[in-house]
């Protein structure tokens, strides 16, 4: 099988736009060998704060559009590696919708069914996009959060005998993060100044993995860990109860429901848990989902950059950390996906399909082709 590492090749350190039309010097096999090796953007200065620097690396260049591409591509890899996959078989997973369109990429490349779980609430794109890459999508309660969402598929694969994924417990997940996505940030970085590091954390992979690595190699980064402000299960301190497989027995006490879809499931996986005892943070910022939702749209309306709540809520966290930093201070912030995973959800609740009055007067400024 092709391994997404293939997409790791050096490149000369080029500005501007001087490799327009250069092509990727390569050839691909399959679409899983383009995952990674995504851009570090500069804010402009209409959202950083003055005297300071932040960049936004925008995970939405992956072919799925989502940084959960990386873990798709941890997971089933490794597992083809260890013997546990062969042609025709099932993979299941739990997801809040990105995971399980990766997963169902993967699938698809590979030639293994797709079965995804996934709660209720999650944007109905989501669930149209997995079926439309061949997947089975089975929808549980809403109330029972992203605990039962969980328990259905491992319910599922025991009956079954099916692959389960194991998102939130598979190491996996952390050792692609460490060898791709923060060497990737290093790479960029090289040579050059570098303060903090921002994101949150929906398995915890990206944290605990990429984190790890740049924390060897430059220890003097701080890493910034966001958590939604009506969900801080980190903050409170207390931690997940688990099954002997790792998974969490249930809902975490201090959760509650967000607005940040792939953001902190209502119980603290183990892959975080693990990150914040090795890794660990030196800054956390508490995201209202309000804010998140209006950063999104501020990055689309100002930067041109089109990221979902959670990228928005990577961006808070970053401007936050910089209006505290000392000047001269330089963040990176991921931004984990596309803003078109989102169109049934708030962060699009403003958008009308529909002209507005503005838009109505600018067509009735000239005589033709105007709706009746």
């Amino acid at each position: 099988m092709s391994s997404c590492f293939a997409a790791f090749l050096s490149k000369p350190s080029v500005t501007g736009v001087a490799d327009r039309g250069a092509g990727r010097g390569r050839l691909y096999d399959n679409i899983t060998e383009t995952v990674g090796n995504t851009p570090c953007v500069k804010i402009s200065d209409a959202m950083c704060p003055p005297g300071r620097t932040i960049y936004a690396k925008c995970e939405y260049f992956n072919p799925m559009s989502s940084v959960k591409d990386r873990l798709a591509c941890a997971i089933i890899e490794d597992a083809e590696r260890k013997g546990q996959l062969k042609p025709g078989d099932t993979v299941i997973e739990a997801t809040s919708g990105n995971t399980g369109i990766a997963v169902a990429m993967l699938c698809a490349q590979r030639g293994y069914k797709c079965v995804i779980t996934m709660a209720e609430p999650f944007s109905i794109e989501r669930r149209k996009l997995m079926r439309f890459l061949g997947a089975k999508v089975i929808i549980t309660p809403k109330a029972g959060k992203g605990s039962g969402m969980v328990a259905k598929a491992r319910e599922l694969a025991q009956k079954h005998g099916w692959f389960l994924c194991r998102q939130f417990e598979n190491e996996a997940n952390a050792a692609f993060h460490y060898a791709t996505t923060g060497k990737e940030i290093l790479a960029d970085f090289e040579g050059r100044r570098l303060d903090y590091y921002v994101l949150g954390y929906g398995t915890g992979g990206t944290f605990a993995g990429a984190g790890k690595a740049i924390r060897e190699k430059r220890p003097d980064v701080k890493i910034c860990l966001g958590e939604p402000a009506d969900a801080g299960l980190l903050a409170s301190g207390v931690k997940s109860e688990r099954n002997s497989d790792g998974s969490a027995t249930g809902s975490h006490p201090a959760f509650k429901a967000h607005p940040i879809q792939g953001w902190t499931p209502d119980f603290i996986p183990l892959i975080a848990e693990k990150g914040v005892e090795s890794t660990k943070y030196d800054e956390y910022i508490p995201i209202p989902g309000a804010s998140a939702i209006e950063m999104s749209q501020k990055l689309a309306k100002t930067q041109g950059i089109f990221t979902g709540i959670s990228g928005g809520a990577s961006m808070y966290a970053a401007i936050e950390m910089a209006k505290k930093a000392p000047e001269g201070s330089v963040l990176v912030a991921m931004l984990a996906d596309t803003g078109e995973r989102y169109l049934s959800t708030p962060l699009f609740e403003s958008i009308q399909a529909d002209m507005n009055a503005e838009e109505l007067q600018i067509s009735k400024s000239t005589p033709s082709f105007q709706l009746a």
